[in-house]
């Protein structure tokens, strides 16, 4: 487990350093941003890797490493807009937006570990298409959760399947790296 403790630093490591170069950039503009927008952006990136691995032919010169670090960014901020909520203007000084990241990262770090323990890592036999099509599945549970305003009847929230798009995202990168 010590392996995978390290691979999943290595990974949120990389998407920390861009989410805050994205900051300096552009600030907290994302805090506009409602669920559904979130969910929509998560939702092309996952069809982009998905088109990316079903066809031969690239007509843009990026591959699926950025899209899903893309996917894990958005997930972490939509996990943040969950717990702060939307504003009309950016409203996140630099240092305040990373310790959110922070704490988003560590409370999914956490449940990827539990999950881990429970299944025996059962990811690391898994193909990184097959994590591309189970977070396309979360992304259509989560659209059909929020066209519901938010109410399930028996299913997780919408917080844990953007958790599980982010440890999914976490494992391919994982695998594209080895």
């Amino acid at each position: 487990m010590s392996k995978t403790t390290k691979q999943y630093d290595t990974v949120i490591e990389t998407c920390r350093t861009l989410f805050i170069n994205k900051m300096k950039d552009y600030g907290s503009a994302w805090r506009i941003l409602r669920l559904p927008s979130l969910t929509d952006q998560i939702f092309i990136k996952a069809q982009r890797i998905r088109s990316l691995q079903q066809n031969k032919e690239r007509k843009v010169d990026e591959g699926e490493v950025s899209e899903f670090i893309g996917i894990i960014n958005y997930a972490i901020i939509a996990l943040i807009q969950l717990e702060k909520g939307v504003v009309e203007q950016p409203d996140l000084a630099l240092d305040e937006a990373v310790q959110l990241y922070d704490k988003q990262v560590a409370t999914t770090k956490q449940l990827m570990l539990d999950k881990n323990h429970d299944y025996g890592e059962a990811w690391r036999d898994m193909r990184v298409s097959s994590l591309t099509d189970l977070i396309l599945q979360k992304l259509l549970r989560v659209k059909q959760i929020e066209d519901n305003q938010g109410k399930t009847l028996v299913s997780e929230g919408i917080d844990a399947n953007y958790q599980d798009m982010i440890n999914y995202s976490v494992f391919a990168l994982i695998h594209l790296g080895e």
